[in-house]
């Protein structure tokens, strides 16, 4: 029983970072949690719209990522809104910060999920930001998305 699967899937989207940003490269980082965060993500009480990510010495840090207090938690429960660090490979690491010293790049996060053995991950973008007529570019490419699907039904 010690190894039991868990049932409940967890995905939280930031759906804003899609729209705000044009995606140039991904990765997955682990998230360094405290025992109620983990708890309170696993019932979905995250919000990933104003977040975003920076170096703090030669460490990966995200901001603004709000993870609401665990119900059940007593007087340690955990800051909702404080910084957490994520956790990459120094090549990883190295790679993101040249990126963004030469090129003006920014790091946000896209999503933030469970994986299989039950532990805390984020996938990260490097982005770039779009001008206004690509964000009207977006919003006619879903219109028109959405038009299509409701002729094929």
């Amino acid at each position: 029983m010690a190894a039991e699967k868990i049932e409940k899937k967890v995905s939280i989207q930031n759906r804003r970072a899609r729209f705000e940003y044009e995606i140039l490269d991904r990765y997955t980082a682990g998230i360094q949690l405290l025992g109620t965060e983990i708890k309170s993500i696993r019932q979905g009480k995250v919000n990933l719209s104003d977040s975003y990510c920076y170096f703090k010495g030669d460490e990966l840090f995200v901001k603004n990522m709000h993870i609401a207090e665990y119900s059940h938690g007593n007087i340690m429960n955990h800051e909702p809104l404080r910084e957490r660090k994520l956790l990459l490979t120094r090549r990883e690491l190295h790679k993101l910060r040249e990126l963004i010293k030469n090129q003006g790049l920014t790091i946000v996060p896209l999503s933030l999920f469970i994986n299989d053995r039950g532990l805390a991950k984020m996938d990260i973008a490097l982005v770039r930001g779009k001008k206004l007529y690509d964000k009207r570019e977006s919003i006619k490419e879903r219109d028109q998305k959405r038009e299509m699907d409701r002729l094929r039904l």
